[in-house]
């Protein structure tokens, strides 16, 4: 009760807020919100005046408050633009125009917060330190400095306090999104519970630099070899959860086309390595740079293309990269069916729906694209519109690849920032064909049934162990003479059951080999 009316407190002020933007336009389209509710938002800010000279369009207000309201709602915006079946196209492309920049914080405060935290004075740590920032963002900013072994570094360092906005802001939002999926259900198809969680989980990351090195490493483990592409290295012994220490990088911004054509760089095959850079992290490895703004990525001298900033990741898992697989493989070979199939057999979709008419719907949302110029082509308008159709179908949202769409979308707008003509499906095919052929061959089905049965195998062992405690503890409450014989009943049985699930997976082994 008093965390309800605590947060109910604070959205209102929030609302407040929106009021001084004219920001409050969603209001009307929450047709199933609580009378009552909707009475007290519009009664608690009736009298509030509009900031002068607003933006005429409404995203662009929507973008200003959050903006104005801090980091917290900023990336929630940024989660926001990912989901133009919910806010409309117009206005997803106002909020992916969020930048997530800070005025930075003192010198001094940020010098301190690196001896503290590395546990030496900065002179033993560093031969060079620029106290002024490079960049200032909500979270952290970052220096340029020496190492004492004669090594150009990044230093970024979080800003203090901002744990505990993000927690108090979080908690709200997650308070909001329980309080949505039990009054209003139509927004529960939308899962805003677990849509807050993913927004948490990317802050966590954020705000524990130890958790941006282990991704930076891991991604550079995985794209080692890959020509055209790297991750600058982690210096491990300068890193910390406030601290993060990585090379340097020499190059030009990927949003300077000038100085890329200037240098001679050929931009079509900057945007190709790009897209096969991403495609390879999310559908072969399952792990990929969320955050793949423009400022974000350099090309250095020879032409290498470098990531910087880790702090936002995605993960999908085995059966969520088979399906994206199918589905874009679908849409490849405009085999909707093959779409609507996949859709139904990952339970993505209500088994009492139509399958036919879904695949109808496929057709309807991808047909239209197809039929355009290739540069008006988008695989990211097209998972829009697919996400948006779903809704008819009663689709619930599946909050690992919002993350993944947004991705998706920013990259093809790099692609075609540095290539006018670039064809993000074009780009893709070769990525999926091959990804398809190693996952669908014969040797990897049969290697895949192989493991599952040997991982059933090695169960076997902390199975019986569990079964020899229950029934010793079955034994031991049974204490009279009289209730051996059921207690030797029920021996006989769960024995009996482990022999045909034994047996089960043996057979599933001969028949895999």
């Amino acid at each position: 009760m008093i965390d309800g009316l605590r947060h109910g407190f604070r959205f209102l002020v929030v609302a407040r807020e929106f009021a001084r933007h004219d920001a409050l336009f969603w209001l009307d389209d929450l047709g199933q919100m609580p009378v009552g509710l909707k009475s007290l938002v519009r009664f608690a800010t009736f009298f509030v005046r509009h900031k002068k000279d607003l933006p005429d369009a409404p995203g662009a207000r929507l973008a200003d408050v959050l903006r104005q309201l801090g980091p917290s709602y900023i990336k929630l915006g940024q989660m926001l633009a990912t989901r133009s079946d919910l806010i409309g196209p117009g206005m997803a492309r106002n909020l992916r125009n969020l930048q997530d920049r800070l005025p930075p914080f003192p010198s001094d405060i940020a010098i301190q917060q690196v001896e503290d935290d590395l546990g030496k004075p900065l002179d033993q740590l560093f031969s060079d330190f620029d106290p002024e920032p490079v960049a200032a963002a909500s979270i952290a900013q970052v220096h340029k400095a020496r190492t004492t072994e004669g090594m150009d570094v990044a230093v970024k360092i979080v800003r203090p306090d901002i744990a505990g906005k993000f927690s108090r802001d979080l908690e709200a939002f997650a308070w909001a999104a329980r309080f949505a999926e039990r009054s209003i259900p139509q927004t529960r198809r939308l899962r805003p519970v677990a849509v807050v969680k993913t927004v948490a989980d990317s802050v966590a990351t954020e705000l524990d630099l130890r958790l941006e090195a282990a991704a930076a490493s891991e991604l550079a483990e995985n794209m080692a070899g890959e020509p055209g592409y790297r991750i600058p290295a982690i210096d491990w012994q300068r890193t910390s959860r406030n601290v993060l220490t990585l090379e340097w990088v020499d190059g030009i911004a990927l949003s300077d086309t000038e100085q890329l054509d200037a240098a001679g760089f050929d931009r079509a095959d900057l945007a190709s390595v790009i897209v096969r850079a991403f495609l390879l992290q999310a559908m072969r490895d399952g792990f990929f740079h969320a955050d793949l703004h423009q400022g974000n990525l350099f090309v250095e001298p020879d032409g290498t293309v470098v990531a910087l900033d880790f702090g936002i990741t995605g993960q999908l898992d085995k059966s969520s990269r088979r399906y994206l697989a199918e589905i874009i493989y679908g849409f490849l070979q405009r085999d909707y069916q093959r779409v609507a199939r996949w859709h139904f057999s990952a339970g993505y979709v209500p088994a009492d729906r139509s399958e036919q008419r879904f695949a109808q719907a496929m057709r309807a949302v991808a047909e239209p694209i197809f039929g355009r110029a290739v540069r008006d082509v988008s695989a990211g308008k097209l998972l829009g519109q697919l996400f948006a159709t779903t809704d008819t179908f009663g689709m619930e949202t599946q909050p690992q690849l919002l993350l993944l769409q947004r991705t998706m979308v920013m990259v093809e707008g790099m692609a075609l920032h540095l290539d006018s003509d670039a064809n993000m499906w074009e780009l893709s095919r070769p990525v999926i064909d091959q990804w398809m052929r190693d996952q669908l061959s014969p040797e990897i089905a049969l290697a895949d049934a192989i493991n599952q049965s040997l991982q059933s195998v090695q169960m076997l062992p902390g199975m019986v162990g569990q079964v020899k405690n229950v029934l010793d503890g079955l034994e031991k409450s049974m204490g009279e003479r009289s209730e051996g014989d059921t207690l030797k009943n029920q021996r006989r049985m769960v024995v009996f059951a482990m022999v045909i699930a034994t047996a089960s997976i043996i057979m599933s082994l001969i028949v895999a080999l």
